[in-house]
């Protein structure tokens, strides 16, 4: 049940206050009065019948406008209520922006670019998702909070570049800052998709921390490694190459980013190009979406008939007692 009007429930302090004012006052003597002799004779005679119950006439009227503000706030019931199921996911990307990010061995572009596209690309298929962004590299900062709008955080990805944040890899802030989003969300269909291509080195909590956390709510995170097979060197013009020039995914590294995963249920996935990452992201598009059901009202069913009838049958009874056996002089 609910009040359509819940404000003129205040209306309630009336009636209380006039109560309380009649209670501390039941003593006190009126201010103007007849003097007449005392006959202390008539002490101790009992109290009749109807002056016993004339205070009646008081409760019968508090309780009538207590009804009657009751009925003013309109309580109203559910009449209809339709269960509707939706198959949906929420999902944060948690996406790195340090400068390693910037590494030419993914084309076109680098290593960002080449995630923003896949992104926006992975975002658009997000109809009926709820999807939010987290950046990090030295820190963590929440992008975006969830939302159902794919076309407003496209055109925030689009701003994203390196820069924005100390240089740094603080992968457990970045989990810790996504599971802050999707904690008061249903955990089946709750998703963290981490893409990062170095090992977190700064931050708190730490990466298997936040796993454990994670795991403990329920929340899966599925983790990406950016890391070409190669990058101790790269052609140039065809004949000649250089070395070292891109930061690259050690086994060390590789296994703590797969044991985070699968501690909460995710999986790790290696992308080594462009190609490599779109697949990776269909694979994680077609994961199976969960079914949540919403109750949804459609009509209320108004309850004020069923105070307001009472209220004023209680003020008639009132009145007629009042008129008739526990009339008083004026």
């Amino acid at each position: 049940m609910r009040f359509a009007d819940p404000v003129v429930l205040l209306l309630l302090l009336l009636p209380a206050g006039y109560a309380l004012y009649l209670w501390r006052s039941r003593r006190r003597m009126p201010p103007e009065q007849l003097a007449l002799p005392a006959f202390h004779f008539l002490e101790q005679e009992p109290a009749s019948g109807r002056a016993r119950w004339q205070p009646l006439l008081i409760a019968l009227r508090l309780l009538a406008v207590v009804l009657l503000v009751l009925a003013l706030a309109r309580p109203q019931t559910p009449r209809e209520v339709r269960e509707i199921r939706l198959r949906s996911r929420n999902i944060m990307l948690a996406l790195d922006i340090s400068s390693s990010m910037k590494a030419g061995d993914f084309q076109p572009g680098n290593r960002l670019a080449v995630a923003r596209r896949v992104l926006a690309q992975f975002i658009q298929l997000r109809q009926g998702d709820l999807v939010g962004l987290v950046l990090f590299a030295g820190r963590a900062f929440l992008q975006a909070p969830l939302t159902p709008d794919v076309a407003l955080l496209q055109k925030i990805l689009e701003g994203v570049d390196i820069g924005l944040l100390p240089d740094g890899t603080a992968i457990g802030t970045a989990l810790a800052l996504s599971m802050g989003q999707l904690k008061d969300l249903p955990v089946k269909a709750s998703t963290i998709v981490l893409i990062t291509d170095g090992a977190n080195n700064t931050g708190r909590p730490t990466p298997l921390v936040a796993a454990e956390a994670a795991r403990s709510l329920g929340i899966r995170i599925q983790a990406i490694g950016l890391s070409t097979l190669d990058t101790s060197s790269v052609a140039l013009n065809g004949v000649w190459r250089v070395g070292n020039t891109a930061a690259r995914l050690t086994g060390r590294d590789e296994a703590a980013l797969l044991r985070m995963a699968e501690r909460t249920g995710g999986r790790y996935y290696r992308a080594t190009d462009a190609a490599v990452l779109d697949g990776i992201m269909k694979q994680i598009d077609q994961a199976e979406r969960v079914e949540v059901r919403v109750g949804e009202i459609r009509d209320y069913r108004e309850l004020y008939p069923y105070l307001l009838a009472p209220a004023l049958l209680l003020l008639l009874l009132e009145l007629g007692l009042g008129l008739t056996w526990l009339r008083t002089l004026p």
